[in-house]
């Protein structure tokens, strides 16, 4: 006799349903993004008060464990867990135990005997959040800050609110994703949310050596020409060549890849008139964008870092609210 096998529980998710951790958008239900998303507005007007502070993380202690550097992830993670009123310590992980040798696992035991409440993680191995979540105790906390090329949720989740600031509704959109797709996992997060909240055109595109193959089973369309990934597009998404992560010969050169798939005005005309230029940045210019673009006004990726933040501080109250 077969022995039926029980649906595995999304580890993000307690018993009734509810946020526990953010680990990756794929799978997060489209509800709790739009919880997301609507918590995230609330929280934008305390960027206009003179005090910008909220007490729903007072008393609560959050630990920012950057395994890789990211200072502009890092900063706003900060930002928003003060405005919560959070008590936050960023751990040096160059000078830690961690660099001594240390587990994983054993580093986040003695810093939870700090009476930790929340681990903001970034790390270069993919699934380094999963680890962590599975061993923390019913009442921590875990936010993946960007694992490998796996995943980065709240990137995704920023560009979400950024999306339907300006566009209002998902289901009638064209999204392109222009640039370095293989290293990405902003691409990857951003695909399911995008999918998940029912946008019925997501195009992936960029050079053959930068497009992984197995895209087309995510439901999107696979470009590698940039007059056809972003005509007539409500929403281009341009991303870093991530040289850091690449081997040699993935590129000719940076000036080979701005020609053929840089943002320019020329290329931007081709988009929808109102198109939204967005990009997780830093913004490497002259070689994924023009500067006439960056700094032009159908550009909103400054807008994104403020949204970042909200969306952040969304993020950290509900889980905050939730217990396993």
């Amino acid at each position: 006799m077969t022995a039926i096998r029980k649906p595995q529980r999304n580890p993000q998710l307690n018993g009734h349903g509810e946020l526990i951790h953010l680990l990756s958008t794929e799978g997060l239900p489209k509800a709790i993004i739009h919880q997301i998303l609507d918590t995230a507005e609330q929280f934008l007007s305390v960027n206009d008060r003179e005090v910008k502070k909220v007490p729903l993380l007072r008393g609560k202690s959050v630990f920012n464990l950057f395994f890789e550097n990211s200072t502009r992830t890092r900063t706003t993670f900060e930002i928003a867990a003060k405005r919560l009123s959070a008590d936050v310590i960023n751990l040096d992980i160059a000078r830690s135990s961690a660099s001594k040798g240390e587990s994983l696992l054993d580093t986040i035991a003695n810093l939870s005997a700090m009476s930790a409440d929340m681990f903001v993680v970034r790390h270069s191995e993919s699934g380094a959040p999963y680890l962590i979540a599975q061993h923390v105790a019913p009442h921590v906390h875990v936010v993946n800050a960007g694992d490998g090329r796996h995943a980065h949720p709240t990137q995704a989740l920023l560009d979400m609110y950024t999306i339907r600031h300006y566009k209002k509704d998902f289901t009638n959109l064209t999204v392109a994703i222009v640039g370095d797709i293989v290293h990405s996992r902003v691409a990857r997060s951003n695909i399911h949310a995008l999918t998940t909240l029912g946008v019925p055109e997501v195009r992936v595109v960029g050079p053959r050596t930068l497009v992984p193959g197995d895209l087309r089973e995510m439901g999107v369309r696979v470009c590698h020409d940039m007059a056809e990934g972003i005509k007539d597009a409500d929403v281009i998404i341009m991303l870093r060549l991530q040289n850091e992560r690449m081997n040699g010969g993935m590129l000719p050169s940076a000036g080979e890849f701005f020609k053929e798939f840089g943002l320019t005005e020329a290329k931007l005309a081709l988009a929808k008139p109102d198109a939204i230029v967005m990009h997780p940045g830093p913004i490497n210019r002259g070689v994924e964008i023009d500067s006439a673009v960056a700094d032009g006004k159908q550009s909103v990726i400054l807008p994104q870092v403020t949204f970042g933040i909200a969306v952040r501080m969304a993020v950290m109250s509900i889980l905050a609210g939730n217990e396993a």
